[in-house]
């Protein structure tokens, strides 16, 4: 019989699954995101108000044409399908984003430290299944596999960086429709002013029609900035944010590979957290805590 299989059979009944397939890792509504569209919106609706003008002024189909479908071209025109999939992708996760807890991917990770170290690395073979983070479980099958720790550091830094360059690569899709909204906007302007030469003749059609093209500039401007850059903008700081995360697997799991005991595994990995964190976790978990002095 293996030395894998005997560790199998030491091991107390779990649920089994296929160990490609972790467990879905939760999501939460952004309420930040939603408050920043609401407030932006009442302001907006609020400041028009107090001018006197009626919002249904600027309600104008001709501006919409013109900026939004000239947006969207230009979308199209300077991003691959692909790039389009992915950056719908990453603004439908703005409002319903990942929930990662770093103090139990931490605790977690400790507690696979613990096994590792007296047991070695075949017995969590099964566990991985359950783990919800998609990139501890690839790092962990990954370490399980690969011969040299140098091999190991290499593969999970690539990862980061191609993660991080593809996450500033959606945020620059939204940048740059946000910088092209704006001249789309005095595009609509000039149409709009064109056709009120056509009406010079009559004063009063002509002052609507000036009004009515500056719509157009508004909507440009509202569209990126109020929509694009600041997407942009939530997108990146998204990605600076999971990699902070990943950088804490990378961590983690390198410490596993050098069976480093686990309190000093835990002291390694609370450095990624924020002082609050820390002190909330030390409070909820005071032997942990102790531990890790």
């Amino acid at each position: 019989m293996s030395t894998s299989q005997v560790y199998l059979q030491e091991l107390p009944p779990i649920k089994r699954a296929k160990v490609n397939t972790p467990a879905p890792q939760s999501r939460r509504i952004d309420l930040g995101i939603l408050v920043g569209i609401a407030i932006a919106v009442i302001a907006v609706a609020a400041g028009i108000a107090t001018t006197g003008v009626s919002l249904h002024y600027f309600f104008q189909p001709t501006g919409v044409l013109i900026v939004l479908g000239g947006t969207i071209g230009v979308i199209f025109i300077t991003t691959p399908r692909r790039g389009l999939v992915h950056t719908a992708r990453r603004m439908s996760e703005l409002v319903w984003t990942p929930h990662v807890d770093r103090g139990k991917l931490i605790e977690e990770m400790v507690a696979f430290s613990r096994i590792i170290r007296i047991k070695g690395w075949y017995p969590i073979e099964p566990m991985i299944a359950n783990v919800r983070n998609k990139f501890l479980a690839e790092a962990l099958l990954m370490a399980m596999d690969v011969g040299e720790r140098s091999e190991l550091q290499s593969a999970l830094e690539n990862h980061l960086r191609l993660k991080e360059r593809q996450g500033e690569a959606d945020a620059k899709i939204l940048e740059v429709a946000g910088g092209f909204a704006p001249t789309i906007g005095v595009l609509g302007t000039v149409v709009g002013l064109m056709n009120v030469l056509r009406q010079f003749s009559t004063p009063s059609a002509v002052a609507y029609g000036v009004g009515t093209a500056f719509v157009s500039t508004i909507y440009g401007l509202a569209l990126a900035n109020l929509v694009m850059l600041p997407a942009a903008h939530r997108i990146r700081a998204r990605v600076a944010e999971a990699f902070e995360t990943q950088e804490l697997v990378m961590e983690g799991v390198l410490c596993l590979y050098d069976k480093i005991h686990p309190s000093l595994v835990r002291r390694r990995l609370t450095c990624f957290l924020r002082e609050t964190a820390v002190e909330e976790k030390a409070k909820s978990n005071p032997a942990a805590s102790v531990a890790a002095r």
